[in-house]
Order: C-alpha cells, then structure tokens, then sequence
C-alpha cells in the first residue's frame, strides 16, 4: 500500500500524520474533534490500531497510547502503519464519564449510523474512516464503576488470529471472552480482522503497573508482526477459560482482605462485610480455586454488588 487513506487524507509509505476528525458539535456549539495520529515506514507492512478512551473515564488506556506516542516507538517502525486513537470519546473524557452525555455507551454502540445519537455518530465515524485500512486492532480498557482488573488480555476463543495477539502480547492473565453485541471488538470480527482488549487498573485513577504493561505489551506485539526489532522479553501468561463474581451477600462495608493477581482456594477469606454499627459481620469466602483477576474499591456496598472477579484456569 504506497498511499494510505484515512478520511480522504493521503499519508505516503515513509511519513507521519496527525489529524483531527470532526464529529459533532456540543449545545453549546463547539466542534468536537477526534485526533488521529498515524505513523508509517517506509515499506509494507501491518495496519495496526491502538484505541483508547473508548470510555471516556478510562484514563489508563489513554495514558498508554499517549505515552506509546511520546516515547516515539512508531517513528522507528521496520515496516507497516500505526493508526494511534489516544481518546475515542471526547465527549466521556470532558466529562470524566464513561458513556456520552445522552447515556449510552460508544462500545455498545457499532456500526452506529450517520442519523443516530452521538454514540452512533462515534461508532459510525471510527467505522467508516478509520477502520477500512487496518488489520490488527488493540483495544485498550480499564475496570468501570471503582473496579479494578489485574492487567489482562481479553479475545474470543473461536476468534484464532486474536487469540495468537494475545499470546504474543504475554500480559499477566489471559481471559476466553465472548464477544460482546455491537462493541468494537465485535466489529472487527464481523470485518475479518483481529481484535483484542486490554484491561488494566481502575476508571479515573492512573495505574503504573498497568500502564507498563500494556506498553510493553504493544511493544511484543509489534515485534511478532515484524514491525520492530526489539521488544521486553515475554513472560509465560495464565489462560483462563471462565470466570465468575463473587458477590455480596449482604448491605455494609466492605474491607478487602486479598487483591487482585492474587491466588484464592476453596473455603479461604478473601474479604468481610461489616454492619455499620457491629451488629453484623459477613465473610466473604472463594468457593473455587482461582485467581483474582478484578476487585471492586467501593467502602460501601449492597447485596448482590460485584466484588471479586475469579478466573478459572
């Protein structure tokens, strides 16, 4: 491909490009814009894209494709195209939400269409003028609602192309997740190319650990399609097949007793419930091996709220 095209812009083999895709426009009447930053080599290669903010509170996949730009990786590439979109939604990010101001959810929200709401309007513009080019997608998330997830990799089993991606990428964990309807992984799928989804940290709070991941990450994945020479050395990742919640059984405070990364057996206590006056204590046991992949930080839950995250090996 000598000349790449993304919404009409013509970027030649050899050169980078910053562009900003307009939108739509707030109440007020501002023009909301989505920046675009694509690097290509001089030869032939990979279309691989790096999304970020696709919710808009999720701040630890913006900060790793920001930083990915700013330690100027992409500038030394061997061969092909980075397509980097540190922030999707500009609308969740001004307003440290994970939907856009009508509610709804971008990731719930694809194709979208050029007549919807403004997470349609999104949908339909990532699909329309970015996507046609690229081949490999990796799609960069954290927890939401005050949860944590332990750096991770999500992809579909039946779904082999991601699933070497995955591998390739040899986060700490990695999780079989079905496809979830009309998000962007799905679409991806539906178009033949491969996705996967990095979750890492908690929404509104940077986590170091997690962003150094998935930028290590990103730098193997690169290297297994041949598009850089070096990458940190991969590690050997946990495959979980399933995993479950393990929720609250009763209304409190809830005081973790282990983290996320963490092992838990059968039997053994993982966190308690307390009475906010001592009238009452729940334990909160693991009833099956695993390991904790997400907790949830919220002091103060109901019953039936989320609390741990299991993965099962």
């Amino acid at each position: 491909m000598d000349v790449l095209r993304i919404d009409n812009e013509k970027i030649p083999r050899g050169t980078n490009a910053e562009l900003e895709l307009f939108i739509a426009r707030l109440p007020s009447g501002t023009k909301i814009h989505m920046p675009v930053n694509i690097f290509r080599s001089k030869f032939d290669g990979p279309v691989v894209l790096l999304s970020g903010g696709l919710h808009g509170d999720e701040v630890n996949g913006i900060e790793i494709v920001r930083r990915l730009i700013d330690l100027h990786i992409f500038e030394r590439l061997l061969c092909g195209t980075v397509i980097a979109l540190p922030i999707i939604n500009i609308y969740g990010f001004i307003n440290f939400s994970r939907e856009v101001p009508d509610g709804k959810d971008v990731n719930r929200s694809f194709p979208g269409s050029d007549s919807g709401s403004l997470a349609g309007l999104v949908a339909h513009n990532l699909c329309t003028r970015v996507l046609p080019p690229v081949e490999v997608g990796l799609d960069f998330h954290t927890g939401g609602a005050s949860r944590t997830n332990y750096p991770q990799v999500r992809f579909a089993p039946e779904d082999k192309r991601s699933e070497k991606i995955a591998q390739a990428f040899a986060p700490p964990f990695l999780l079989h997740s079905p496809m979830i309807p009309n998000s962007l992984r799905e679409q991806m799928w539906n178009l033949g190319k491969a996705m996967i989804v990095y979750e890492g940290g908690e929404s509104l709070r940077l986590d170091e650990y997690a962003i150094e991941e998935g930028i290590r990450g990103v730098q193997r994945v690169l290297k297994f399609l041949g598009m850089c020479k070096t990458a940190p050395k991969p590690r050997e990742s946990r495959l979980f097949t399933r995993s479950y919640w393990i929720r609250a059984n009763t209304s409190g405070l809830f005081r973790l007793k282990r983290h996320s990364g963490q092992r838990v057996l059968p039997g053994e206590s993982i966190g308690v419930i307390h009475g906010p006056t001592n009238r009452y204590e729940e334990v909160v046991e693991a009833d099956q091996e695993g390991y904790i992949i997400g907790h949830n930080n919220v002091p103060v839950v109901h019953k039936g709220d989320a609390l741990f995250h299991i993965g099962l090996e």
